[in-house]
Formats: C-alpha cells, structure tokens, sequence
C-alpha cells in the first residue's frame, strides 16, 4: 500500500531548499562582487597620477622615463611613496626652491632609494631588520609600533595595491646612507644645486669632500658656479692622474679657509684685506660694490649658513698665482703676440742697483707690490719724445725714477682702487676709477686697460696701462 506525502510537508520542504539557494545565491554574488572590488587594476604609477597628495613624486618620476616605464609594467615592486609635503621637507633641509634644482643624478639616486625590486611586499610582511633597494643601498625598518623608516620617516598608508606591486605612503623622503652625511654640511647647497656640478665633481675627483665634510674646525668656502669655472678658463677637469688631482687640489683648497669660526661677510673689513685659504693667500676687496675676491670674484651670494661652517656663491673660480711679477714679464716677452720687451729691458738695466734693483723685487717669490705696467708701444712713444732710440739711451738714474713710478709698495687690485692719489715708490699718481686712468707728475692720462687688468701674481698685481709716467 502507497502513502502519499502531505501536500503540507511537501510544500514546506521545497520552500526551505529554495530559500536556502537564495542565500547561497546571494553570498555566491557578494563573494565575487568584494574580489572585483579588491582586484587591483592600476599600475604604481597610476596610482601616484591619480593620487593628489603625490603630484611632487609624479613630477619627479617623469623626469627619468626609464623608472616610469619600470613602474609602469609588469613586476612586483614595493614602493615608498613620499607625499608632496614629504618633499616640500626636503627642498627646505636641502636648501632648494624646486626639484628642478637638484643634479639629476642625485634626484634619480634618491628616488631609487624608495623602491624595492625583489617584492611586493605588504605591511603585515614586513619584519624588524634591513631591506635593499633598487639603488643598492639599505632601508632600515622597524614595526614596534607602526612600520617605521630608518628611525624617522613614518608610513602613513600602507599596502595599496598595484598590478605589478605595493605602494606605502610616507611622511618624509628618504636619504641614502651616502647622501645624509652632506645634508646641512657646508657641501651641501653645491651639491643639491645642478648649477655646482662642476665644483661637485671636481671635489669628489680630488679626493676632497671628507675634508669639507669635516665637524672639526668651522669652515667658509668660496662656491664658484659651473659660469665661474667657464669665466676663469677652465672648461674641463684636468685629467684623474696624480699631477692633474694636485692641480685640482691646489684649486679648490684657495677656496676653503678653516679655523675656530667661519667668515661672514660682515666680518670682511672694508677696503682690502687678506685671508689665509688651505691654498695660500686670498686678497678681499670690500666696498659699495660689495665683496671681491683677488680683484676679479665676486661674491653673488653670502652668508648661506651649515653645520660646519658658511658657503658664499662667486662668479669667477679663485685661481691661486703661480709666477712671479717677473716671470709674468717674461712669459709675455715670448708670446705668440709679444709684449713688455721693453718694461723687462728697463727692469734689467736696474739689477745690481741695491735698493734701486727693481728687477730683484719683482723677481721675489714673495711681497706686496703693485705695478703700472707700460705696453710695449707706451714705451715707444716714450723715446719719441725723448728723442732716444731705446731704453740703454735714457740715463740710469732718470729710468729708476721713471720705472719707480709705477711701482706701489702694497697689493692693490682694481677693487681696492679708489679715485684719488695713490703713493707710488716715486711720489702719487693720481687714479680715477670712472675713467681708468693713472696720472703722473707729467699730466699724461695713462689709460688702465680694462680687459689686463689684477694679473694675479705671487708677489703681486699688474695693471696694463698706455702710457709711460713720469715724474
């Protein structure tokens, strides 16, 4: 005998086994709808262009294609992703206005240093101890409480996710091991500043940049720009030999004065003075125009204030004197274009003279003088009016008290020449600085030539002139 269900009970368990695949239907759809929403579909650097707080790190990765082409494809890379006020941080420590200031090699070293290559590696991963970034170098992490950054940077995001990695957002910019011993340093504002690559380069070739570095002593150092080095003459590094480096040494020690404190421009007295650089002696020339250097450098920018001491900017890199005023003679009297035969035969006719013997003077590897020298063609039309057909037909005494007239017992450089009288071995000459002239007893103008003037030498400066004075 059959027995047929109760239609009750029947109905009743159809309409639980429904509901049940309702839910199940529901739970099935919610799964796959929270996977969709999870499922990263941007790169990392996607994410940084549609991120506002990341416009600086943007702007600073499409400076270099190769890292956003990187960041872009495929691969599993953890990035450490400074906001803009990260940055604006780094801009003030390093003393710069924009990215667009740093060297691109230091920008692209920094940015390397917020990349790990080998994974993507969430925060939950992360474990107390080192990882290697894409420069090399070591980031030190710490999760005892929040992941923290080589002691101080803080990350405020964490594990966004990327298709080819994860993004960490953090407080401040992260400084290579082999950048922070510069920040703040004297160092500094050359190297965070691409118009100093030169300075930078030369420094760092030389071997010097421990000694700039240095907490030791307080230094000032003279900063010429990368025009500086062009105004000077020089267009390239000399070669990385032991001779070339001593050069190079030579060079940038005149520009580093060390001591107990270091040199402000207010410091710098009035009128001329001298300072001792690790290079020998500079000669300062300070007036309404501002603060010279040697006669020619100028300071652009002073006081710029570090750790160890103070940067002030020039425009002319300081060459340190290499010959005598009389090796200078000399050299010109076998030039392409030759000149001051005639200054070096007058010099000559004075040797032996005791106290008279100019040549000996300017032939000494050390003093203070200024000399007034006559050109070749100033001579000329000096034993015309003589009516003398060279200088072994004008009388010994009368040369040494013509030669004695352009010759001043102390340094002086156009910068420290004011308009007025100026006492010469022989009696004033009269300068006038608004028309570049020296007057002798005479009353002829001599005309300083403007483009030879403060040749710089060991025992002191010449300044061309036109004409021959007189007593």
């Amino acid at each position: 005998m059959t027995t047929e269900a109760n239609p009750k009970i029947r109905g009743s368990f159809f309409a639980k086994v429904l509901a049940l695949l309702v839910v199940f239907s529901i739970a099935f759809s919610s799964c796959n709808e929270d996977d969709s929403e999870q499922a990263p579909t941007q790169s990392i650097v996607a994410l940084a262009q549609g991120n506002a707080q990341l416009t600086t790190l943007v702007a600073a990765l499409t400076k270099y294609p190769d890292l956003v082409s990187t960041l872009s494809g495929t691969g599993t890379f953890t990035v450490f992703a400074p906001t803009n006020t990260a940055f604006a941080g780094l801009l003030s420590a390093i003393g710069q206005t924009s990215l667009d200031d740093i060297p691109e090699s230091v920008l692209k070293s920094v940015l390397q240093y917020h990349v790990v290559s080998s994974a993507a590696v969430l925060s939950t991963q992360l474990t107390n101890g080192d990882v290697t970034t894409a420069g090399g170098e070591k980031i030190s992490v710490n999760i005892t409480s929040g992941v923290k950054l080589n002691s101080t940077v803080n990350v405020v995001t964490a594990d966004v996710r990327a298709t080819n990695g994860v993004v960490h957002v953090v407080d401040a910019v992260l400084v290579p091991p082999t950048v922070v011993p510069v920040v703040g340093t004297i160092v500094a504002p050359a190297y965070f500043n691409k118009n100093f690559s030169t300075l930078v380069a030369a420094v760092v070739q030389a071997g010097l940049l421990p000694t700039l570095l240095s907490p030791t002593n307080q230094l000032t150092l003279f900063a010429p720009t990368n025009a500086a080095f062009t105004a000077a003459g020089i267009t390239a590094l000399p070669p990385n030999t032991a001779q070339g480096n001593a050069t190079l040494t030579s060079i940038l020690t005149y520009h580093v004065i060390s001591g107990a404190a270091e040199v402000k421009a207010a410091d710098i007295a009035s009128g001329p003075s001298s300072a001792t650089t690790l290079g020998g002696k500079i000669y300062l020339s300070k007036g309404t125009a501002g603060v010279f250097i040697n006669g020619t450098s100028k300071v652009t920018t002073a006081d710029v204030q570090a750790s160890n001491g103070i940067v002030h900017v020039i425009d002319r890199t300081l060459m340190p004197p290499a010959k005598t005023i009389a090796e200078i003679v000399v050299e010109n009297t076998t030039a392409s274009s030759p000149q001051f035969t005639q200054l070096l035969a007058a010099l000559a006719r004075t040797e032996g003279q005791g106290a008279d013997d100019l040549l000996a003077a300017v032939s000494a590897s050390t003093g203070e003088l200024t000399v007034f020298a006559p050109t070749d063609a100033a001579f000329q039309t000096l034993y015309t009016s003589l009516e003398v057909a060279n200088v072994d037909e004008i009388p010994l005494a009368t040369l040494i008290a013509v030669l004695k007239k352009h010759v001043v017992g102390a340094r002086r450089f156009s910068t420290d020449l004011v308009s007025g009288t100026v006492p010469t071995l022989n009696g004033d000459v009269t300068v006038n600085t608004t028309n570049l002239t020296v007057v002798g007893g005479s009353g002829t103008a001599a005309k300083l030539q403007a483009t030879l003037l403060n040749i710089h030498a060991k025992n002191g400066v010449i300044h061309v002139i036109d004409q021959v004075l007189l007593p």
